[in-house]
């Protein structure tokens, strides 16, 4: 039995996710990925194309590991840029209301 589409499909799964940003099909994914390959691996040793379809899913869970730590940098930084300019989008804000004769809350 050759699982190597198997794991070709486990490491699209990766790939779309990671691409799309899809952080929650992207947690799916990696969470079922253990059992998944405890599953594939049950079926006896790996063949030399099964190896490099796994080295492939590798590349593909390292890749979205990678896309992942971006998108939580660059997350970090915005909420680092906001909370840096807190109080002037507040003084903004205050000013806004006693121009338009509104009392602040």
């Amino acid at each position: 039995m050759d699982r190597s589409a198997a794991i070709e499909r486990l490491a699209a799964r990766l790939i779309d996710a990671g691409a799309r940003a899809d952080w929650e099909l992207l947690e799916c994914a990696v969470r079922e990925l253990a059992p998944q390959l405890q599953a594939l691996a049950a079926h006896g040793a790996w063949s030399a194309r099964e190896r490099a379809a796994h080295a492939r899913l590798r590349a593909a869970h390292d890749g979205a590991a990678s896309a992942a730590a971006a998108a939580a940098a660059q997350l970090e930084a915005q909420l680092g840029e906001m909370r840096d300019n807190k109080e002037g989008w507040m003084a903004y804000a205050l000013a806004g209301e006693l121009e338009s004769g509104s009392t602040p809350r």
